[in-house]
């Protein structure tokens, strides 16, 4: 039996949100915003058509929905049963196929290690208490050769500001106790537990995000958000 990596309260508050996860102006909002600059990325450093693809912590499905919808044949785990619940629901609405599992990354890791050809980890890994543990349990996931893409937020003054104080406190796009600065990483950070897990680190890209406009685009600044492609060695 793997123990999971998790939080219990921070379960249950994404699954306080999983009813409106598809709403594009509720809760999620902000998800509903970065999702295809996030997917762009993706599509752009692995070759999803007809591509095994993990993405591990699929919260609602929005980046599996948009993964399958570019050709890769997708397994979206989540410890949120809610959550699923809802991804699950929600592939009746767009015909799209994907293989939702309410499963932590060891549980999957040790039942296909090395059975994707790509793995995305999107704003999960400042969530959970070993971080070091995440990032070997998704590099195990990986073929020789495969990518993983993991995004996540800068422990700076800036992203204080724009992911906690902005977002949570004055625009109110996210409940209240969603992100706790200590367990922000540094790229830095998090380039060495690549390393340690064996992967190479081949790219840090910065993700800005207008909540005003509803604008986000990469850039070079990674002081808030960012995105990182890493591959295992053949």
């Amino acid at each position: 039996m793997q123990t999971a990596n998790v939080s219990p309260e921070e379960i249950a508050r994404f699954e306080r949100l999983a009813s409106r996860w598809w709403d594009p102006d509720g809760e999620s909002r902000p998800l509903h915003d970065l999702n295809p600059v996030r997917a762009d990325f993706v599509a752009a450093r692995v070759a999803l058509r007809g591509a095994r693809v993990a993405d591990v912590g699929c919260g609602g499905g929005l980046l599996s929905e948009a993964l399958a919808r570019a050709g890769a044949t997708v397994v979206g785990i989540d410890l949120g049963a809610a959550l699923i619940d809802v991804a699950r629901l929600h592939l009746h609405e767009s015909g799209l196929e994907v293989d939702y599992r309410v499963c932590g990354s060891a549980e999957l890791a040790a039942a296909e290690p090395e059975g994707f050809d790509a793995v995305c980890c999107m704003e999960l890994i400042e969530h959970v208490p070993d971080p070091a543990a995440l990032v070997a349990d998704l590099a195990r996931l990986l073929k020789p050769g495969a990518r993983l893409v993991l995004s996540t937020l800068n422990r700076t003054p800036a992203s204080f500001a724009a992911a906690i104080v902005g977002a949570e406190y004055l625009l109110r796009l996210l409940p209240r106790g969603t992100h706790h600065y200590a367990q922000f990483l540094r790229p830095s950070e998090l380039a060495a537990l690549l390393r340690r897990a064996g992967l190479e680190l081949e790219e840090v890209e910065g993700l800005s995000y207008n909540p005003l406009t509803r604008q986000a685009r990469l850039v070079e600044n990674t002081a808030v958000n960012y995105l990182l492609c890493a591959r295992k060695p053949a």
